[in-house]
């Protein structure tokens, strides 16, 4: 009987201690990180009245008879389950997503403490805490390496307020461009602007037989000569490539080529090559104005072929002119040239005034992709040219040579063309200039003509009287270009603008293009030892797969002259050899894809933000963020052998397993979430359910002891 009352003692002190439980859930259903627990009922040892007994013949097995002696709580389990994420107003708030805990110390890490609550702050020390004033542990920024090294033993997480940082150099200049190898670009610039001066001085120069008179020439050819760009790498106006190959180029006539002869009335057969085609016929022999007419209708009849036209004039006069405008490309229609004259043509006065049977005013001006050198021409002068300055020496050179007009002058302006001039030259002559150019071509050496070229050229068409103010204009010239620019900094954090300047210089089917770099800096700042100061070339060349070969110069030695430290040395970056990871010349239009430097000024923390791997993350007033220190993440075996200390923290057990630390988001830790906190995990629907159920658990207990109070209460009334 007595079994019964102490079973009921039992059940009401077990559901008091699950009240317990339960009421703490609900009180802390608000509380940041809260975890609930949950009581385990157990029943207490059973008397037994009677063994069990095993199955003996005929006869069944009987089963034990236990009678319960009640129940208790054998164990309380703390629900370790994510609770939900609420975003928060304040930076520094941070939750878990996942598993683990974080760290916190009062004594500097001499003990730990384990929080899922991310309620922190700093405090006026700049320590990192949560709301009991335990700091943060974890890892801080060193200063020597600049970095947050999380393999290094957990600290305390300290910033110190108004925080700063120092100015720092750039050291390390990194390009990720491409620059157009394509035969139409979309940035060009005009080729380099070329002064005038004479080819005597020119040739004297490079002879080593250099006058006092020559030396403003020779300074200016010197210039010219090192800016002097090959015609290969050229583009039109419109970015379209000269596309030269060798033997290519044009014919350019100075003037008409005229030879005067006179006839006389002695008939009889004439034979005469002019310019490759011969002329023949028998005079009539009367009168000279006959015979004239009757050469110059044999001429005529073959002008097609060689660009000649004959007329007659008074007296007998024959006169031949080519004014080398035949679209013809061949040198047949160009000049005057008379060979194989025989007796009777002698006899007639066909060569009368032809010194040397040769008229030449027009000049065909081809490309030679080897270089070349003026110095060892021959009368007449070499007419083969490379480079744009080379043909503008011999374009001058013939000019002057066949006008005798020493005023005419070839440049070429800054906006890349050649300009003609005819100044007056003082002498009582008026030697006027008429420029014709046409396209050539060669049958025999397999050379097709250079539309872009020509067309170039052919602007320069008309005439220009000497003495005049007039020119004539080619279209413009122009290389291939790009440029970047990036700020650098000094040791004092002083900014200053490294400019990257690209030039398309020359092409080889084998190796591939070959670009100039300039860089330069402004003044007063230096990065060259020779003048001018501030500025420093060099080339980078590209593969025929479009990769880096090689460039140069790879670093530069930045003087700011500012008080700043000197010989500053900075690393130019441009990628990889034979790769692809920075500067490439593929067929697409020339764009930096991206430019970056190391240096920044100095400057004054002004936020701390908390990316997800927990570092904390300054803001500094010179633009610059950069990790000042990391979070540290702890995680247990078993989490739910940790040991509460009240203030939303726990403590290790003999049962939780010993403590791996780490940072977030590894090794099975969740990650972090800034500007949000974890809310506890009671389900408050379900904790007041539990209410009801340990409330009728507990009266249905009290009525156990009452009712056996009752069946004593009887037993007792039998003896009355």
């Amino acid at each position: 009987m007595l079994r019964s009352l102490f079973a009921g003692v039992t059940g009401l002190q077990a559901h008091q201690i699950a009240m317990d439980v339960e009421s703490n859930n609900i009180a802390n259903v608000n509380t940041i990180g809260f975890k609930y627990s949950r009581a385990n009922f157990s029943d207490l040892l059973a008397q037994t009245a009677q063994i069990a007994t095993a199955p003996q013949g005929d006869l069944g097995g009987k089963n034990a008879v236990q009678i319960g002696l009640g129940t208790t709580i054998n164990s309380v389990t703390r629900i370790m389950t994510q609770g939900s994420i609420q975003n928060t107003d304040k930076n520094t708030d941070v939750a878990i997503q996942g598993d683990g805990f974080f760290i916190v110390s009062s004594d500097a890490g001499s003990t730990y403490k384990y929080s899922r609550s991310g309620d922190f702050k700093f405090d006026a020390g700049g320590n990192f805490v949560d709301n009991g004033g335990f700091i943060v542990q974890g890892w801080v920024r060193d200063e020597t390496t600049g970095k947050v090294d999380s393999t290094a033993p957990i600290t305390n997480i300290n910033i110190p307020p108004g925080l700063t940082t120092p100015a720092n150099p750039s050291a390390v200049v990194t390009l990720k461009a491409n620059l157009d190898s394509g035969e139409t670009v979309e940035t060009f610039n005009p080729t380099n602007e070329m002064a005038t001066y004479n080819l005597t001085d020119y040739l004297a120069y490079v002879g080593g037989a250099v006058t006092p008179q020559a030396l403003t020439a020779n300074a200016i050819r010197t210039a010219n000569t090192d800016v002097s760009e090959d015609m290969k790498v050229m583009f039109n106006e419109q970015g379209r490539s000269m596309v030269m190959q060798a033997g290519q180029g044009v014919w350019i006539s100075y003037k008409p080529a005229v030879e005067n002869a006179t006839i006389t009335n002695v008939q009889g057969a004439f034979s005469f090559d002019l310019n490759g085609t011969t002329i023949s016929g028998t005079t009539p022999g009367t009168i000279p104005a006959d015979n004239a007419g009757y050469i110059a209708q044999q001429i005529n009849a073959k002008t097609a072929l060689t660009g000649v036209v004959a007329t007659v004039g008074a007296a007998g006069a024959l006169q031949l002119t080519n004014d080398n405008s035949r679209a013809s490309d061949l040198d047949a229609t160009k000049n005057i040239r008379i060979t194989a004259v025989n007796a009777g043509a002698t006899a007639v006065g066909i060569v009368a005034t032809v010194a040397d049977n040769n008229n030449t005013t027009a000049y065909n001006y081809t490309y030679a992709s080897n270089a070349v050198d003026l110095a060892n021409n021959a009368a007449p002068i070499n007419t083969t040219f490379r480079t744009t300055e080379q043909l503008r020496i011999i374009m001058q050179e013939h000019a002057q040579l066949i006008t005798g007009g020493t005023g005419i002058e070839v440049v070429i302006n800054d906006e890349g063309q050649y300009k003609f001039t005819n100044n007056n030259d003082g002498d009582a002559t008026q030697e006027d200039l008429k420029l014709q150019v046409t396209a050539y071509s060669s049958t025999a050496g397999n050379i097709t003509k250079n539309v872009r070229f020509t067309e170039v050229m052919q602007a320069i068409d008309g005439t220009l009287i000497e003495g005049s103010t007039g020119i004539r204009l080619s279209q413009s010239l122009n290389a291939a270009t790009h440029s970047a620019s990036i700020d650098i900094y000094d040791s004092l954090g002083s900014k200053h603008t490294l400019k990257m300047d690209f030039r398309k210089t020359g092409v080889d089917a084998a190796t591939g293009a070959t670009w100039s770099m300039k860089l330069s800096v402004p003044a007063p700042g230096e990065i060259n030892t020779i003048a001018p100061l501030n500025e420093i070339s060099g080339q980078v060349s590209f593969g025929p797969d479009g990769s880096l070969s090689s460039y140069t110069p790879t670093n530069v030695n930045y003087t700011g002259n500012n008080g700043s430290s000197p010989n500053q040395n900075i690393n130019i970056d441009l990628g990889t050899s034979n790769a692809f990871d920075g500067i490439t010349s593929f067929d697409a239009t020339s764009g930096t894809s991206g430019i970056s430097q190391d240096g920044f000024p100095g400057g004054d923390i002004v936020g701390i933000r908390i990316d997800q791997s927990g570092t904390l993350i300054g803001s500094f007033s010179n633009g610059r963020s950069f990790g000042l220190a990391q979070i540290g993440m702890a995680k247990f075996t078993n989490n739910e052998g940790l040991v509460a200390d009240g203030g939303n923290v726990f403590l290790q057990s003999a049962n939780s397993g010993d403590p791996i630390i780490g940072t977030a988001a590894t090794a099975g830790r969740g990650f972090m979430q800034s500007s949000a906190l974890e809310a506890s995990n009671v389900d408050l629907s379900k904790s007041l359910t539990n209410l009801i159920i340990i409330q009728r658990g507990y009266q249905a207990n009290g009525k156990t002891i009452t009712t056996s109070d009752t069946l004593l209460e009887t037993l007792l009334g039998i003896k009355r």
